[in-house]
């Protein structure tokens, strides 16, 4: 196999992994009204286990596993990383309480730590900046995917009616299939040597200390106002997929469930892919003339979030509801590349594992850890005095506010990014020695 054909097996095998990454979380949000049927949870119960109890130990162990994916073997970490969270998705399965299914989703956690920092370093060594938003664009259609495929795969194991949903065995099922997937990890990649798409010569990589370079990215402007663009816009989109079939079924008791999940995953095949794809793909062109495109397209996309989202909460059909949240997908999904590809580009090179973790600590702890749990608690606020259905169009519609700090981040980031990317070019060639 040729370079080129192995580089795009690399990358389809590791957009796989992250889609994985994804089905184990989507699948909770959508079996959340028949978990909390079965296991007795509130509405701020199920945020929890959908947004903080998972997002605690996922954001900070990701910091010391991205320490041992910048000087180990990512391939192995990798791979550990899949088969340990696929386990804990197949023990959500046999969980009887709220406290049991907790730990089980704290250790889907663990696992998933170690997915997204050596990912996206071994990506870097194999496409140059230049390819990397395009890449990662790419990569980060995982997220899509996964959600596509949690959906499908909800439907293909339901039973025959809204009545028949056997959860359980579709938590067992995804795991067992993820620890096939780490083994065929294993034995396919191999690690790449680091730095490569910087070194157009063979030449040596200084590696710095770890405080050092800890403190350069910390002081870089563009990357930290990247890191809370993304995470305020996360934080309504990880809030709008935790309750949204919850919402549905609120919204038409007597719609087919099993059809309702496989429309929502051809929607999130379609439209969310879509978004991601074509937002990396523009982002690269455009910023082959300016620069700041990687801020101003993801600005642009998440202000038509804002006012999409709130519509598709306050129609009255789940036809409408499907309509609005296609457009919706559309434009979420178009910040990703864009982000990914700072991240890792304004990153020192023996810090790239590292600088996606920190950016994912941030990520998590704000969208993930905070949109459900939020959502949740403020739908139990308003059902004190609107019913269930009427409660989660009020909380929904004043969590879409957090896309307004987005926006503002994104726009920061057009503004400091030319700066900050020169600077980033001129460290990694001062970084490499003949």
């Amino acid at each position: 196999m040729n370079r080129k054909s192995y580089r795009a097996l690399v990358l389809l095998l590791l957009t796989i992994v992250y889609g994985f990454n994804f089905i184990d979380r989507q699948i909770v949000g959508i079996l959340a009204p028949f978990i909390q049927a079965d296991l007795g949870l509130t509405n701020t119960q199920l945020g929890l286990l959908i947004g903080l109890a998972f997002a605690v130990l996922y954001t900070t162990v990701a910091i010391p596993i991205a320490w041992l994916a910048d000087k180990y073997n990512r391939v192995n970490i990798l791979s550990i990383a899949l088969a340990t969270w696929s386990g804990f998705t197949a023990l959500t399965g046999l969980a009887n309480n709220f406290l049991q299914i907790a730990i089980a989703r704290m250790g889907v956690g663990i696992g998933e730590a170690g997915g997204s920092p050596p990912s996206h370093s071994i990506i870097s060594d194999m496409y140059s900046k230049e390819e990397r938003a395009s890449a990662l664009g790419v990569y980060s259609m995982g997220i899509p995917l996964g959600i596509m495929a949690a959906y499908f795969a909800t439907a293909a194991l339901l039973g025959s009616s809204n009545e028949d949903v056997d959860w359980r065995r579709i938590f067992i099922f995804l795991g067992l299939t993820g620890i096939a997937l780490a083994v065929l990890v294993r034995l396919i990649l191999r690690e790449p040597v680091r730095g490569a798409m910087e070194l157009y010569e063979k030449v040596e990589i200084v590696q710095p200390p770890f405080s050092e370079s800890l403190r350069t990215l910390l002081k870089i402007p563009a990357w930290w106002a990247m890191c809370f663009g993304i995470a305020f816009g996360s934080f309504a989109s990880y809030a709008t997929s935790a309750f949204h079939t919850k919402f549905l079924i609120a919204l038409d008791p007597t719609f087919n469930f099993q059809k309702l999940v496989i429309i929502l995953g051809i929607i999130n095949g379609i439209a969310y892919v879509g978004g991601t794809f074509f937002g990396a793909k523009l982002a690269d062109k455009w910023a082959q003339r300016d620069i700041r495109a990687y801020g101003w397209l993801p600005a642009i996309a998440i202000s038509l979030c804002l006012p999409i989202g709130i519509i598709s909460y306050w129609v009255d059909s789940v036809e409408m509801n499907l309509f609005w949240s296609t457009l919706f997908l559309v434009f979420i999904g178009v910040y990703l590349g864009p982000s990914f590809a700072i991240a890792q580009t304004l990153a020192p090179i023996k810090m790239r594992a590292m600088s996606t973790a920190l950016f994912f600590f941030i990520l998590n702890m704000v969208a993930l850890g905070g949109g459900p749990t939020f959502a949740g608690w403020l739908i139990d606020v308003f059902k004190e005095n609107y019913n269930d259905l009427e409660s989660m169009r009020y909380a929904m519609s004043v969590t879409f506010c957090i896309f307004i700090p987005s926006v503002i981040s994104f726009l920061i980031v057009a503004r400091v990014l030319p700066k900050d990317w020169d600077a980033a070019d001129k460290r990694n060639l001062e970084s490499t020695k003949s």
